[in-house]
């Protein structure tokens, strides 16, 4: 078993547990929004993601650290369960829990989440047509776009559900189409 799979395996029941809360207090979006919102300061905050994970920092300073900095930006049942991943020694699985929490809550409302991978930035409109179609071709009422990009697409997108890869980038059919005439 991995050590990633181990992980995931550990934050299931934490992620469950914040599910299972929000639903009772029907705040399940609202926690969907903050929890997102966590992932980007954490992602763009290594220092903070660091001190968190220190096991030489005191659960104290910790705590405080996350009183000060989320006490008006999440909502109280949030900021209980980041204080309890604090007491429990388990605030550096909060990556993985982020995560597994995003499933299940995006898996309890039936979103399909697609990841987008683009030549360039999309405006508002291409997004909204190109969120149409992939409801159409996916078959959910429901989809999330996560988008990023990469350049040596050259143009087009490549897009993730699941399992299933749908490429429709210029550099794919150029590698499909160099693929085809050196079999020929």
């Amino acid at each position: 078993m991995t050590n990633q799979s181990v992980t995931y395996k550990i934050a299931q029941p934490y992620a469950e547990a914040l599910l299972s809360a929000v639903k009772d207090l029907n705040i399940v979006n609202q926690t969907q929004v903050e929890i997102l919102s966590l992932s980007n300061l954490l992602s763009e905050s290594i220092e903070l993601k660091n001190f968190l994970a220190n096991p030489l920092m005191t659960s104290s300073l910790k705590k405080d650290l996350l009183k000060e900095l989320l006490a008006n930006q999440v909502s109280e049942c949030l900021l209980k369960f980041l204080l309890v991943l604090v007491d429990r020694r388990r605030i550096y699985l909060l990556s993985a829990i982020i995560d597994k929490y995003l499933e299940l809550a995006y898996e309890l409302e039936s979103t399909t989440v697609v990841e987008i991978l683009t030549a360039i930035i999309l405006t508002e409109g291409q997004q909204e047509a190109l969120s149409e179609k992939l409801k159409i071709m996916t078959n959910s009422k429901n989809i999330r776009l996560l988008f990023s990009t990469d350049t040596s697409l050259i143009g087009g997108f490549i897009a993730k559900v699941g399992s299933k890869v749908i490429d429709t980038s210029i550099s794919g059919k150029l590698k499909n189409m160099a693929f085809y005439l050196s079999s020929v």
